[in-house]
């Protein structure tokens, strides 16, 4: 008995302890993010990214307010609330709901945590111009608090602030592109997709390395968390992103054709008179041979490379590669595949908002690296993880492959 209430109280103590260490830890890492862009930065990349999600909203016709209820897209009255939502939040309400929000029952249509996805759709939304207002109090709220010199902690909470609302900008992009609707917004790097250097295998020999990244390195996100040495073995990795073309040889390749289930052509590709086309937003275009095949999901970038003898690249290879210099290997534009799950290094602690990694470590995602056309340069760090379910195919993703 005395043994049982001995354990007992052990159990309780080890629970209390390792909350305090994961609330500690939390506390504590977001801290040394540092050094921190100054003031002057931050307000730029704030007024860059809320111009473009405004542009967006303020020029989207009444009929597209609402879209088809699918587990890939968010209502887009929606979703501008939920970014403002997410800014005002962490900048101004230091994460506690008691403190109050610009924008009466803010909490309960807003927080993605709390409001299911299906009721999206169903939950009455405010009126675009009083999401606007709302957006507009919010921002300008940080940037009066961008006139002066920030410390850490304020810099901290602005900066995933300002890189969520830019992920949430690539998101509408993506949806936009998932139903045909115009471009909504200019590319953000070079528009032009075209590989025009001739593919080659880049050979990295066996080689000790640090992983992801390291305290005082700068703002990070808590799945990046920490350093640590890992052993790459020797590998050959494409110069250049798998091309339309041969993805199409793939698609009619006897060895694809002769499957049960042969690969399907891309669902913005079509075929009319014998010539390929491919849909960019609301235009058909014609099929470029040397543009990185985009809108593949993860299997079947694994079937691709199963066919042809290859395999993708882990994310530390795909980050080795892209940390060369660029004139070394051909960007693709697109958030590439890996054969990585997305699960946390050692030493992973959450920050203060848990929900943006922690939940998602159950073996249902892949990492990727990159970044769109539609990714703004400061989110396109080699050490960055993105992670999306492999059966995904909506946002800009292709992949390059490896030999075996």
């Amino acid at each position: 008995m005395a043994f049982d209430l001995f354990l007992y109280i052990a159990d309780l103590i080890e629970k209390k302890y390792n909350k305090y260490f994961m609330h500690h830890s939390s506390a504590d890492d977001y801290l040394l993010y540092f050094p921190h862009p100054p003031a002057s930065t931050l307000s730029q990349w704030l007024e860059e990214s809320n111009r473009i999600t405004r542009h967006i909203l303020e020029n989207i016709p009444a009929a597209d307010h609402i879209v088809p209820q699918l587990h890939i897209l968010n209502p887009p009255l929606w979703e501008f609330g939920h970014l403002t939502w997410f800014h005002e939040f962490w900048v101004h309400r230091g994460g506690q709901v008691s403190n109050p929000s610009f924008m009466v029952d803010a909490d309960h249509l807003f927080n993605s945590s709390e409001i299911a996805h299906e009721d999206r759709w169903s939950t009455p939304m405010p009126s675009l111009d009083s999401l606007l207002e709302y957006n507009l109090n919010v921002i300008s709220s940080t940037q009066e608090l961008l006139c002066k010199p920030i410390d850490n902690k304020a810099a901290y909470f602005i900066q995933p602030s300002i890189f969520h609302q830019d992920m949430h900008n690539e998101a509408f992009a993506y949806m936009w592109q998932t139903m045909g609707r115009p471009m909504p917004f200019l590319p953000l790097s070079d528009r032009s997709l075209s590989n025009e250097n001739k593919q080659t295998w880049i050979h990295f020999p066996e080689s000790s390395l640090e992983a992801d990244s390291h305290q005082g390195s700068g703002f990070i996100f808590d799945n990046e968390k920490w350093a640590h040495t890992i052993n790459a073995p020797s590998f050959d990795i494409s110069s250049s992103p798998v091309t339309n073309a041969e993805y199409l040889t793939y698609l009619e390749s006897a060895s694809n054709l002769s499957q049960l289930e042969p690969a399907a052509p891309p669902k913005h590709w079509k075929k009319e008179d014998g010539l390929w086309f491919e849909r960019f937003f609301d235009e058909w275009l014609p099929l470029d041979p040397l543009s990185a095949v985009r809108h593949i999901n993860y299997f079947d970038a694994q079937h691709y490379c199963k066919v042809n003898g290859l395999r993708l690249p882990n994310e530390h290879e795909l980050t080795i590669l892209i940390s060369q210099k660029s004139t070394a290997w051909q960007p693709s534009h697109l958030w590439e595949w890996t054969s990585s799950p997305f699960s946390p290094f050692p030493g992973f602690s959450p920050d203060p908002c848990t929900d943006y990694s922690l939940p998602w470590f159950n073996g249902k995602y892949q990492v990727l690296k990159g970044g769109s056309l539609y990714t703004p340069d400061r989110l396109k760090r080699a050490a960055f993880r993105n992670f999306y379910q492999p059966n995904r195919s909506d946002h800009f993703c292709g992949f390059r492959t490896c030999l075996l």
